[in-house]
Order: C-alpha cells, then sequence, then structure tokens
C-alpha cells in the first residue's frame, strides 16, 4: 500500500489531498476549517482531517507533494522585479524577507509545519515538489474517464506558466506548450474584476455573472489595446495598461483612461450600465480566447476528448459554449479547477509520473467531489443538542417527503448531508436548495438568505435524465461547471416594453417556467444529479419531480455571502439562524425555524467580511 499526501498552500484556497494505491481518499479546503474564506495559511486542519479519514499517521505516510516549486517562483519574481526597476521597489522590499526567510526555503518550512501532526515524520526524503501547472493538468486528466486527452489549463500565473496545453495518454502525461508570465488569461480576467469593484481571486464569478446585463461595447478596444490574440488562441498583454506584475494594483492609469473611469469603490459606488458593458466585454473576450485555443488545438493534435483545469475552468460559459460548438466529443473539468486541486494533482502526479504506476480510466474518478468529512446520526444530534435545537427525527423517507413539501411551498431549506464537496461549488452534500418555479425566490434567497447582490444568478440540479426536457444539452455536467439555455418550449418570450428595459431592471422579468434559475440571457448553469453518486439528492429530486412534475431544484450554496460553505452540523445551524432560511435538513433531523428558541437567532447580515 503507497499513500501520498498532496498539499496546496500559500497563495489561495489551501487544500490537502490523500490517495492510497492511486485511488482518491479525501479531499478538503482549509476555508471550511478555520472559517475564513480563501484562506491561504498552511492547512493544518485540512491534512488532519485527510489523515484521519485515511486512517493514517503522518509518519506512515509514503510520500508528501507540495504542488508548485518555490524556487522558479522565486525566479519569476526576482526577474520581474529587475526587469520593471524601479517600479514595484515597495512591494519587493515588503515581500523578500519573507521569501528569504520561509517560502524559498520551503522544504525546510513543510518539515517544520508536518512535524506538528506527528513528531515521528521525521525524513525529508519524503518531501516532492511538483510544478503549479502540471498539477492542475494531472488534476483534470487522471481522474477523467478518458484514456487519451488534450489538457488546457489557464490561470493566474503558477511558477512562469499562465496558460498550458499538455497531452495524457495512459499514465502519461507531457506539457507539449507554455504561455508565460506576464500573459495571462487570468490575470487579465483578474484586472477586470479589481476594475468593477470586485474582490481579485474572489470576485471573477460575479464579474461572469453580471456580463448578461450588458453589451459587450468595449470588446474591440480591449483587443485593440490590452490584448493581441493569435489565430492558434496564444496570446500577448501590453504591460502599458496593468500594474500587477509589480504587486502594487492590477490596473494602471493608463487602463483608466481608455475605459474613461476610474475602478469601482465598492464601498461607495454603485453598479451602472457601464460596469456591466465592461463585465460582459472582458467575458466575451475571454470567450474568444478559450474557443479559439480549443479549435485550434483539436486541429492540430487531432485528440477528441478536453479536460480543463485552472482557475479560468471555472468560467462554466466558456466550457458551455467550447461543448456547443462541439469542438471536441467530451469535455472533463476538474470541480476543484482552482489552487485547491492543485494538491490533488501534484499527488497524482507523483503516482503515475514519478513512481510509473499504470492507470485505468473509470468513469469518473472525482466520486461526485464528495470527498470532504461526514457526519454520523449520533455525531449530527450530539451537535444539535449541544446549541439547544430544535429538531425532529425521521426516517430517510419521511425526510425526502417532507423537505420536498417544505420545497414545493415555497421554503428556503438548508440541506446538509453526507460528505462535503472538494472545490468552490456545493453540489448537493451542502447545499440551499428552492423551488425554481417560484418568480420571486431568486430575489428572495439573495436578500434575504445570500446577503448578495441581486443579480447573482442561481444554479439549477436536474435529474441527468431529464437534463434535455428543460435545457439544450444532453450531456452530464456534474460538477456545475456548465452553461447551457433554456429550451425554447420553457421559455416565456418578452414583451416589447420588458426588451427596452436595460441593466438591473431586467431582473424580475419572468423568462422561463424556471425563473428562479434561469439568467437574463435565458442560461443556466447546469448541476446533473447522478443517482450513483448522490442517491439522497436525487431521491429528493425525484419527490420534487413527482409532486411537481419539475426535475429541478435551485441548489446554491450554504453560506451567506463572505463565509467559507458549511462544513460542521453547528456551521449549518448558525447560518440557519442567522438568515431568513425557513428549514433545515440535517441527516435524518428535520428542523423549523418557528420551533427554534428565539435567543439563538443570528446576525449573518454583518458577519463576514464581504467577498
Amino acid at each position: 500500500m503507497v499513500s501520498i499526501l498532496g498539499i496546496s498552500a500559500f497563495y489561495h484556497d489551501s487544500a490537502a489531498a490523500i490517495i492510497v494505491d492511486g485511488k482518491i481518499l479525501a479531499a478538503a479546503q482549509e476555508e471550511r476549517f478555520t472559517r475564513k474564506k480563501h484562506d491561504s495559511s498552511y492547512p493544518f486542519h485540512a491534512v488532519e482531517f485527510v489523515l484521519k479519514f485515511s486512517g493514517l499517521k503522518l509518519s506512515e505516510i509514503d510520500h508528501v507533494v507540495f504542488y508548485e516549486k518555490p524556487f522558479l517562483k522565486f525566479e519569476r519574481l526576482l526577474e520581474t522585479y529587475v526587469a520593471l526597476a524601479p517600479r514595484g521597489f515597495k512591494q519587493f522590499t515588503k515581500s523578500m524577507p519573507a521569501w528569504l526567510r520561509e517560502k524559498l526555503f520551503q522544504k525546510n518550512l513543510l518539515m517544520k509545519l508536518l512535524c506538528e501532526h506527528d513528531k515521528n515524520f521525521k525524513d525529508e526524503k519524503k518531501i516532492f515538489f511538483s510544478e503549479h501547472h502540471l498539477s492542475h493538468a494531472a488534476s483534470a486528466f487522471y481522474p477523467s474517464p478518458f484514456d487519451e486527452a488534450i489538457v488546457l489549463t489557464a490561470d493566474g500565473v503558477g511558477e512562469w506558466a499562465t496558460t498550458t496545453v499538455a497531452i495524457g495518454k495512459g499514465k502519461e502525461l507531457e506539457i507539449k506548450k507554455e504561455i508565460h508570465f506576464p500573459h495571462s488569461l487570468g490575470l487579465l480576467y483578474s484586472a477586470f474584476t479589481y476594475y468593477t469593484g470586485f474582490k481579485v481571486n474572489s470576485g471573477e464569478y460575479k464579474l461572469m455573472g453580471l456580463a448578461p446585463y450588458g453589451e459587450p461595447k468595449y470588446s474591440d478596444l480591449i483587443k485593440q489595446n490590452l490584448i493581441d490574440i493569435k489565430r492558434d488562441g496564444s496570446f500577448r498583454l501590453s504591460q502599458d495598461y496593468f500594474d500587477y506584475a509589480t504587486g502594487l494594483k492590477m490596473t494602471s492609469n493608463k487602463f483608466h483612461k481608455l475605459f474613461g473611469q476610474e475602478p469601482r469603490d465598492s464601498k461607495k459606488d454603485k453598479l451602472t450600465q457601464f460596469h456591466m458593458d465592461i463585465a460582459s466585454s472582458i467575458q466575451n473576450v475571454t470567450e474568444e480566447v478559450m474557443m479559439t485555443l480549443a479549435a485550434s488545438l483539436r486541429k492540430e493534435y487531432n485528440i477528441r476528448n478536453l479536460c480543463l483545469a485552472g482557475g479560468v475552468a471555472l468560467n462554466c460559459v466558456a466550457n458551455g459554449k467550447i461543448l456547443k460548438q462541439k469542438i471536441f466529443e467530451k469535455i472533463w473539468i476538474q470541480p476543484a479547477a482552482g489552487d485547491a486541486g492543485g494538491s490533488l494533482g501534484a499527488a497524482l502526479a507523483l503516482w503515475h509520473l514519478e513512481l510509473k504506476n499504470e492507470r485505468k480510466p473509470k468513469e469518473d474518478d472525482m466520486q461526485g467531489s464528495y470527498l470532504g468529512p461526514s457526519y454520523s446520526q449520533k455525531e449530527i444530534e450530539n451537535e444539535l443538542d449541544k446549541i439547544n435545537a430544535n429538531y425532529e427525527i425521521y426516517d430517510e423517507k419521511e425526510i425526502i417527503d417532507i423537505t420536498s413539501e417544505s420545497l414545493k411551498n415555497g421554503d428556503a431549506v438548508g440541506w446538509f448531508q453526507g460528505r462535503m464537496e472538494f472545490g468552490p461549488r456545493a453540489l448537493g452534500g451542502r447545499s440551499i436548495l428552492g423551488d425554481p418555479r417560484s418568480s420571486t425566490m431568486q430575489k428572495n434567497l439573495n436578500l434575504k438568505v445570500k446577503y448578495r447582490e441581486s443579480f447573482r444568478p442561481f444554479a439549477p440540479s436536474v435529474l441527468r435524465e431529464d437534463v434535455n426536457n428543460w435545457f439544450k444539452i444532453n450531456d452530464d455536467s456534474p460538477y456545475m461547471l456548465i452553461v447551457a439555455e433554456i429550451l425554447d418550449k420553457k421559455k416565456i418570450e418578452m414583451t416589447n416594453e420588458e426588451k427596452k428595459l436595460f441593466g438591473i431592471d431586467k431582473l424580475n422579468i419572468q423568462r422561463s417556467d424556471i425563473p428562479a434559475v434561469t439568467h437574463v440571457d435565458y442560461s443556466a448553469r447546469i448541476q446533473t444529479v447522478h443517482k450513483e453518486t448522490n442517491p439522497m439528492y436525487y431521491s429528493l429530486i425525484e419527490k420534487f419531480k413527482e409532486k411537481t412534475n419539475c426535475a429541478v431544484l435551485i441548489n446554491t450554496s450554504f453560506n451567506v455571502r463572505g463565509e467559507p460553505i458549511v462544513n460542521t452540523p453547528a456551521d449549518a445551524f448558525n447560518c440557519f439562524m442567522g438568515t431568513e432560511m425557513d428549514k433545515l435538513v440535517i441527516g435524518n433531523c428535520f428542523l423549523d425555524k418557528k420551533d427554534q428558541k428565539k435567543e439563538l437567532k443570528k446576525d449573518y447580515k454583518n458577519q463576514f467580511e464581504l467577498d
């Protein structure tokens, strides 16, 4: 038996994963334990969890692998500072002491931190380092169902690479091409995230959600000045418009002059039609790059399958367009596509590439991405008793029936079952659910439960066999990473008056039979639910369908804005009591808000730092 612990840390979304004989056993992000969103610190709690789940002490682990190479990263930082001096000197003097003290000699730092788990862990030779984009590529290819695939990874930056193309075949995975820093599609998108007033490395998905409210008026301006897109999809960025290379800020004064406005201050400036048009424009350009890259790679290598990872792979609108164009026959996207997934990819790369173990592709080795902690019924009851919660206990069949009835009656329901998801999406393990047929549910969930911007769309969970009865897609999308259009027969056509509306005024128009999950452009970010990976969630939607003739539920992550997704039953109860959620289902426990003690109510509206 060979065990490998993978770790990603020190940038954002720290995580740990463990594999034994090539099988993925457990993986989790540190933020879920510390309750600090995008926690970048050493993932002590995540490591503790995966070790406990595997039943192994750290000293019994055969190999530990870190997801990137600090020396290469240091080389990139140093070369960049030298090339751009004296710009960024202040930032340079700030960051260098930390690098020279800790980050550069990361093996020593990791050894020290690992010994906190187990003082008997003494063998330095057990520690390995993968390359950042190889970790991403491995996380996408090895768990995929493909024997052969093109693997495209794109993010902000790793060591030097920002975009890579690899070919995976059997156990082999080889990076063929790279685009290097400072030319980065991820950083380009993040620059516009910053410019529209959202938080970098956190708010990119808001920019994507805002885009359909605008028109891509600035796409040509972006392509003429900021990014030069080559015929094969490769690109270069004009650095005159950016300041991220020196670590000062994302955009330069030249950028602001080009678009005619200063960056939005989210604390005092409202979102306007200008910001919506900017969002639409950068989304349009991003899609063009990804689709051009995908088409040229298919033509060059003539391989029919595509795997995606890296932060840009979370752009589900671009993914949906690649799928719709049928550039590839099949697409598989790593659900923890960002840095968290690097912990898993590093472990898989070590197993197959370094240790040369064979690979037998299965349907999907990520097991629905349900790789985090779970709680027994006894543990759930103990936690709820400790916090004085009032609950009723039912068997599984009754729980399904009562919950589906609550949803049918318009309740917002917290749903906490089985293992926690790995990655940024709640997939029916730690979810807030609602009735998609309701014309008021999207607004109510956003403003009264999630405490977030009203424009934010919600995703539909749909039974896999029913997906093409509701949406223009008949493919698996288990990880909510593909956007597709609502079927024409489910749409409600807009009146002439409604068509004249602009921006956020479009929000409250009823566009389909399931308005709560239909975005302003008639699209939806789809999760197909499979009986094999989540039988209880599947049964709930099946029962809801039986009662309503609708095989779809609203599924949003179980948290409020700025809070990590809940991990424990206590986290779930606190979030339930801090919002206007109506019901909470944890294991076989059913909780009604009306039955809870008033003194247990919490104020979650201002509890977390806005993301």
